[in-house]
C-alpha cells in the first residue's frame, strides 16, 4: 500500500513538473503584448485590412538567448507565410533576423524542388546550367519574356544551357490561360518540338485568341492552334483531339502548386540553376544571370561581342 502511494505521488510530481516545464517553454503572448506586436507588422509591411496577422507562442530563443522567439502568421488570398521574430525580456523591442546555413546551397536546394521530369526542352541536353521558366500564355509579359528567350537568347546560350518551362497560368485573370497549357501539354505528349512550335505560335499571335468575341470562341481557337501543329508534326491526330477534349488539368494545376511552394507569385518567373529572376526583365539582366550561373559551374560564357555588334545603332 506504501508503495503504491509512493509510486502515485511520484506519477503526480512528474505531471506537474512536466507541465510547468512546458509553461516555461512556450507562453501565449499576452494580449496587450500581441496587440502591439500586430499593429507594428500591418504597418511594417503595409498589409490591407483584409490580411489577417496572428500572434503565436512565445518561447525561449535558442540561437539568442538575451531574447525569446515569436511566430506571426500572415494569411490572405488563400496563401499563409509564417515568420519568426526576436522579442526582448522586457517586450519593448522586435527583430527580425535572417539566418543563412552557408554548409547548403540554398540554389541547389530549390532547383531539387523543381520536377522536370518529361518536360520537353529546347538548347543543350543534360547542361550544368538550366533555366526553368514558370510561364502564362495569355500573358503578355510572358510573350515578351518568350521572344527574349527565344531566339536571342537560345542562339548564344543554345550550346551550354538548357531552358525548359513549366504551367503557371494565372486562372483569375487570364480566362483562357489553364485552357492552353493542357493543349501544350497534350502535344508535349507525343512530340516537344510540336510543344514548343506552339508555345512560339501562341506567345507571338495571342492576339487572335483575345479578339474573338465569345469565352468558347477563344477556346476553340486555341483548340484549333493545337491540332494544326499536330497536324503539322504527324502526330496521332485521334489521341490529340481525345486528350484536348478531356481537358485534364491535373498536371498543369501541380505544376501551380509546385510553383506557389517554391515563391512564385507571377509570371514569367524564372530559375537560373535556382537563382530567381521576376518579370520580364531586359536581355543584358538575363545574360548576367546566365553568365553568373555558368562561371559558377565551371563553364565558359560564350562571347557576347557578335550580339552587341547586332544591336549597336547604325552611324550615319
Amino acid at each position: 500500500m506504501l508503495r503504491r502511494f509512493f509510486l502515485s505521488t511520484l506519477r503526480r510530481s512528474f505531471v506537474i513538473l512536466l507541465l510547468v516545464c512546458l509553461g516555461c517553454v512556450a507562453q501565449s503572448a499576452p494580449p496587450d503584448v500581441a496587440r502591439k506586436i500586430e499593429r507594428n507588422v500591418r504597418a511594417f509591411y503595409t498589409l490591407p485590412a483584409e490580411v489577417h496577422v496572428t500572434v503565436g507562442a512565445i518561447t525561449p530563443s535558442t540561437d539568442w538567448p538575451t531574447y525569446d522567439s515569436v511566430s506571426v502568421t500572415i494569411e490572405g488570398e488563400g496563401k499563409k507565410q509564417d515568420y519568426k521574430f526576436l522579442l526582448s525580456k522586457d517586450r519593448s523591442t522586435m527583430l527580425r533576423v535572417t539566418k543563412f546555413d552557408l554548409t547548403k546551397d540554398p540554389f541547389a536546394e530549390l532547383m531539387s524542388k523543381i520536377d522536370i521530369t518529361g518536360r520537353p526542352s529546347r538548347g543543350a541536353k543534360s547542361a550544368k546550367v538550366l533555366v526553368v521558366n514558370f510561364d502564362d500564355f495569355e500573358c503578355p509579359y510572358c510573350s515578351a519574356m518568350h521572344r527574349t528567350l527565344f531566339p536571342e537568347i537560345l542562339k548564344e546560350y543554345g550550346d551550354r544551357v538548357t531552358f525548359v518551362y513549366k504551367d503557371y497560368p494565372l486562372s483569375e485573370i487570364h480566362p483562357w490561360a489553364i485552357h492552353a497549357a493542357v493543349d501544350a501539354n497534350c502535344l508535349a505528349a507525343q512530340n516537344q518540338d510540336a510543344y514548343w512550335d506552339f508555345a512560339d505560335y501562341v506567345h507571338a499571335n495571342k492576339r487572335e485568341v483575345d479578339t474573338e468575341k465569345t469565352p468558347q470562341a477563344r477556346l476553340d481557337a486555341i483548340d484549333k492552334m493545337s491540332m494544326l501543329e499536330g497536324q503539322k508534326h504527324n502526330l496521332d491526330i485521334v489521341k490529340l483531339q481525345s486528350c484536348v477534349k478531356a481537358q485534364n488539368e491535373e498536371a498543369v494545376r501541380a505544376s501551380m502548386k509546385e510553383g506557389d511552394g517554391i515563391g512564385v507569385g507571377a509570371t514569367p518567373t524564372l530559375f537560373v540553376n535556382g537563382e530567381k529572376i521576376d518579370g520580364a526583365v531586359s536581355v543584358n539582366d538575363l545574360r548576367a544571370a546566365l553568365d553568373r550561373a555558368l562561371r559558377d559551374a565551371g563553364q565558359p560564357v560564350p562571347d557576347h561581342s557578335a550580339a552587341a555588334a547586332a544591336s549597336a545603332p547604325v552611324s550615319r
